[in-house]
């Protein structure tokens, strides 16, 4: 018997996330040839918060910008993969790295990149504006589109299910 989404949350110990398409829209080409990515601030809070109550997480991108490693380290996180070009090796360098098994993670991606890791997760999820392949073999598709509130709209589902959410510290930066 499968569970529902509601129900796989109490069983998440940890997030892994893309990058282009998940925390961002579009990105820009600034006349340098930098990529420039424009991010939602409540994803942001939601990732600082989630790792200050002790879950690890994951950004495995093929992307390649310092910008978006600064962002996520002034975050919080350690769990850094970009450039990755397979990330499926990258995932399971994060999963040895906590002991962790697939089924403990929830992970958002939102194009074929991210087809692996998805199939594999207790938690697959994925932007309203994933492609269509992602969707499909997505357990939960947010109402928000990448770059949006997604990000957010994951975390804040797992800490509340798991009576995380309203905590002293959620009210500090």
């Amino acid at each position: 018997m499968s569970m529902n989404f509601k129900e796989v949350l109490n069983h998440v110990k940890a997030f892994a996330f893309d990058v282009d398409g998940v925390f961002s829209h579009n990105v820009i080409l600034h006349p340098s040839g930098e990529l420039m990515r424009s991010m939602n601030i409540k994803d942001g809070f939601a990732v600082q918060y989630a790792v200050k109550k002790g879950y690890p997480i994951a950004i495995i991108s093929g992307g390649n910008s310092e910008q978006v490693r600064v962002r996520f380290q002034n975050l919080g996180i350690t769990d850094i993969y970009l450039k990755s070009n397979n990330k499926i090796e990258d995932f399971n360098d994060f999963l040895l790295r906590y002991d962790l098994k697939p089924e403990e993670i929830l992970y958002m991606g939102d194009d074929l990149p991210d087809y692996e890791i998805l199939k594999r997760v207790g938690a697959p999820t994925c932007p309203a504006d994933a492609v269509e392949e992602i969707k499909s073999i997505s357990m939960y598709i947010s109402h928000k589109t990448g770059g949006e509130g997604c990000v957010r709209d994951v975390i804040e589902q797992v800490l509340r299910v798991q009576g995380q959410w309203l905590h002293p510290e959620a009210f500090v930066w």
